[in-house]
């Protein structure tokens, strides 16, 4: 027997951009029905994702600085890892942050149905859970059904090939790790599994790790983590093949051979969720890449449907979800609210961290963009040399005309904390006279923000001054 149900708005998934979009939206007065397959809110990056990652990489950076400590004149003896312990701990500020969503869902009295949603007519979705199916007719629809990690073709089937979500569960230690893919999550498993002792191999298809950000922005990274494991660019995998002792990977490209690993992590890319949900039936067709197209008011072909987060496109961040999330509800309220932000921030939680907004050097050159850049060395930085971070580097990019901010770039320690300064910036349109002018607090990782616009407007002092100064 189908149950009937009615709400104003029905949001599909409740990760970082539906619960934001289910909350604000009875926050402005609308009965909610929040909608989610996996029972338990937050999404991939709550759950499988950016809240459990980082706190295992809490965990290796504090192994790590233990271990560089010696160079201070501190030595401290070799840790002990207790993997069950730290899987605990993992799990239970998941448990904590997802009982606070569960407690905020509650307190705003919306309705909650966990199962797969489907959309049957534009007004009606069909859900079907475990203790059957529900018909809930709406008003307004929000899509956030995130995405999932893509699954290279012909890879076999085995419990020893991974995906992030298996690598963050912790289950088991190997000796031997491949790492497919040099991105952000790639590199992030990386260093986890390094401080744990594991022994790593990345295999990268690009030219360079973190293809995306600058080449000289990643270049500190690279020299600090090419001295702990190795890390084949421009190749790629031809065959996995599972054996008793382990998986047989077989390379082709710029480095080739054939070797045997305890364990595969594929860390590729994802690909959004809009599988199954019935969009051809409501007349929601999908663009070239998969995603689902939205205007500026989150509304896609139909004007009371509405998409946030990752099945929107890129950037697939939850950061990106949330801010979207508010802008859906707010739009259904009928405020004059829409999505422009002029950038937003990546940041990989490496050690260094890499962080960077707005425009690139490489995307500059290729669409013939002109800019001037200022770049300071954190070896120039008493506060880095001080806290044996000097392996950095920030930089900006500016308008030569008008000497408005374009994008910005940070390698080093807390890189993802000092990035906000330049994605405001971005946002009110500072220039660089602005941002050099601006006085920092000495000594700090943030004052360096401030010399590479110094280095621009030719005021630097910290360093030599360019010959000809630009104002």
């Amino acid at each position: 027997m189908t149950e009937e149900r009615q709400a104003k708005v029905a949001v599909l998934g409740g990760g970082p951009g539906g619960y934001t979009a289910a909350f604000r939206a009875a926050d402005l007065g609308y009965t909610v029905c929040l909608i989610e397959e996996g029972g338990r809110l937050g999404g991939s990056c709550l759950n499988v994702g950016c809240i459990p990652s980082k706190t295992l990489l809490h965990a290796a950076a504090v192994i790590e600085e233990a271990r560089e400590a010696q160079h201070f004149g501190i030595r401290f003896a070799a840790p002990e890892i207790d993997v069950a312990t730290l899987r605990l701990h993992k799990d239970g500020i998941v448990n904590q942050l997802g009982n606070g969503l569960d407690s905020l869902c509650k307190a705003r009295k919306i309705m909650r149905m966990p199962g797969h949603g489907c959309f049957v007519d534009p007004h009606t979705l069909l859900i079907s859970g475990q203790e059957g199916t529900t018909r809930l007719r709406f008003d307004q629809a929000v899509i956030a059904t995130g995405s999932h990690p893509i699954v290279l073709p012909g890879t076999p089937e085995d419990p020893r090939i991974w995906d992030s979500t298996a690598a963050l569960a912790l289950t088991s230690m190997p000796q031997r790790l491949l790492i497919i893919g040099a991105g952000i999550i790639g590199l992030e498993m990386a260093q986890v599994y390094h401080a744990l002792g594991s022994e790593i191999t990345v295999v990268e298809l690009q030219s360079q790790i973190i293809a995306p950000a600058d080449r000289d922005l990643v270049q500190p990274l690279f020299l600090k983590l090419k001295k702990q494991y190795p890390i084949h660019t421009e190749t790629r995998v031809e065959q996995m093949t599972p054996l008793s002792a382990g998986i047989e990977v077989r390379f082709a490209g710029k480095s080739s051979g054939c070797e045997l690993f305890d364990t595969v992590l594929i860390a590729v890319g994802r690909r959004p969720n809009t599988a199954g949900l019935g969009l051809e039936e409501i007349g929601i067709s999908l663009d070239a890449a998969g995603f689902i197209p939205v205007d500026q008011r989150l509304q896609t072909a139909l004007p009371h449907v509405y998409a946030v987060g990752d099945v929107v496109g890129e950037p697939m961040l939850a950061h990106k979800a949330t801010h979207q999330g508010k802008v859906a509800a707010e739009v259904i309220a009928g405020q004059p609210t829409r999505f422009t932000p002029k950038a937003i921030a990546s940041v990989a939680y490496t050690s260094p961290e890499v962080a960077w907004v707005g425009l690139t050097e490489k995307t500059a050159q290729d669409q013939g963009i002109a800019y001037q850049k200022g770049k300071f060395p954190w070896g120039a930085s008493g506060r880095a040399l001080s806290s044996g971070a000097s392996a950095g580097v920030t930089k900006a990019l500016f308008d030569p005309e008008t000497g408005v901010l374009l994008g910005a770039g940070i390698c080093g320690a807390n890189a993802g904390e000092l990035i906000h300064e330049a994605a405001l910036a971005l946002e009110l349109g500072a220039t660089a006279a602005q941002i050099g002018t601006t006085i920092h607090a000495h000594p700090t990782l943030a004052e360096t923000f401030a010399f590479a616009a110094e280095m621009v407007t030719g005021s630097i002092t910290d360093l030599l001054p360019s010959k000809t100064p630009k104002h």
